[in-house]
């Protein structure tokens, strides 16, 4: 396997090219927009944009902040078939830093907060809406390092707290806050990607969901395939008022169980797909993936940043991963934000440039650069892929973290 050293800048690379393609069999998993897991992840990274969008308009900057601890338990519901209701409302635990001054202005932090997580479940489970409780539990505190001597104060002890923007460290370079990783891979196979579409399909504005008012978005799936047979398991609920009976949720799950059909017929080419739809039911004692809201936040279950899907949308246990939890991190200097972002979107221009498989590691060390990673390691199923159409294509990538903070501000990206 023909393998290459260099450096760029004050970043050690490592290229490796005529790797093993990754082989058919698939294990991967996907939450739908109504999972708790992606309502926190969904949640955070919103709760961070807010909060930019206000510093970057009243003062000119991304002000330290991050949101990426955040946490929902589930609230209590009462179910029956066409009717239902909240009986405890989901306790929404926003734990993070965020500066709460910036030249002696105060920044209304959590006036910003709440009015996101209102508005966040407003659109995504309006029936939770009313049903909130929120716990801010929100620092100042800066990362350790600060030594007090007699010479003066340390200059980190006012990143939460600066006199101005020109306190900002990153202001003058930006240095990775964290000795971590970013992993990403191209392309996903036709399961992966059926995968993807089909969660998609029952938790998002689709046709079905339309179609079918009694679709909730709490969906998830568990998916194998071994190049030749795909068993998929799907959990797709139901909303109590729009139920009258047993015998409705029965045919109702028929439809999705049609619907899983149809899509692998053209999604599938061919592949025996088989498909077991809400696997704990148990209809005849009334035993039913029937929620209230669509979602099993509203009774119980529980919601945590970094437990859904990758930033790439997928839970993939036989491709690279890390535990990265992206959302709610500061677009500005976090690597387990950016350079998960840029690993993927490096992978996938090295796909496009190869026609192959590629993976894709990028290694920081705390307080080094963010633009020169400690380590990047490349692997390409190519065996003719040109060292120096890589190389250009990782300085190219190092050279976008200015603009991809912007996108994350500015335009948002939807990192699961």
């Amino acid at each position: 396997m023909p393998r290459t050293s260099t450096t760029i800048g004050n970043s050690h690379l490592v290229i490796e090219t005529g790797r093993a393609t990754p082989d058919a069999t698939t294990i991967v998993e996907r939450k739908g927009l109504g999972h708790p897991d992606t309502l926190a992840d969904h949640l955070a990274e919103r709760l961070s944009r807010a909060y930019s969008h206000y510093t970057v308009q009243h003062f000119g900057a991304v002000l330290h902040h991050n949101f990426d601890k955040l946490a929902l338990l589930g609230g209590a519901s009462e179910v029956r078939y066409g009717a239902g209701g909240m009986t405890s409302p989901v306790r929404v635990l926003v734990n993070g830093r965020a500066a709460p001054m910036c030249g002696g202005e105060r920044i209304p932090v959590k006036e910003i907060i709440e009015a996101e997580v209102r508005a966040f479940f407003g659109e995504r489970l309006p029936e939770v809406s009313n049903h909130l409780d929120i716990t801010f539990n929100i620092t100042s505190n800066s990362s350790p390092g600060a030594v007090l001597t007699g010479d003066g104060v340390p200059d980190r002890t006012r990143w939460f707290n600066p006199r101005s923007i020109d306190d900002l460290r990153e202001r003058r370079v930006r240095l990775s806050n964290d000795t971590s990783l970013g992993t990403g891979w191209a392309p996903e196979n036709p399961f992966e990607s059926f995968v993807r579409e089909l969660v998609d399909q029952f938790s998002g504005e689709s046709d079905f969901t339309l179609a079918h008012a009694w679709c909730g978005s709490d969906v998830k799936l568990m998916g194998y395939w071994d190049g030749e047979r795909a068993d998929v398991v799907l959990c797709v609920p139901q909303k109590s008022r729009h139920v009258a009976s047993r015998a409705e949720y029965v045919r109702n799950a028929e439809s999705v169980l049609a619907e899983c059909h149809r899509l692998a017929a053209l999604r599938m080419f061919g592949a025996d797909t088989r498909f077991r739809l809400n696997a704990r039911d148990v209809p005849e004692k009334d035993e039913l993936y029937l929620t209230y809201t669509g979602s099993s936040i509203e009774s119980g279950d529980e919601g945590v940043v970094g437990r859904g899907n990758r930033v790439n949308g997928l839970i993939t246990p036989l491709r690279p991963m890390n535990l990265e939890g992206a959302n709610g991190k500061n677009p500005v200097y976090h690597v387990g934000k950016l350079y998960n972002i840029a690993a993927q979107r490096l992978a996938s221009r090295l796909h496009v440039a190869t026609a192959g498989h590629a993976e894709v590691h990028l290694v920081s060390t705390t307080g080094q650069r963010l633009d020169e990673p400690w380590r990047i390691l490349v692997r390409l199923s190519a065996p003719d892929a040109e060292v120096d159409k890589v190389q250009a294509l990782v300085a190219e990538i190092l050279t976008e973290f200015p603009a991809l903070t912007d996108e994350l501000v500015s335009d948002g990206i939807v990192l699961s």
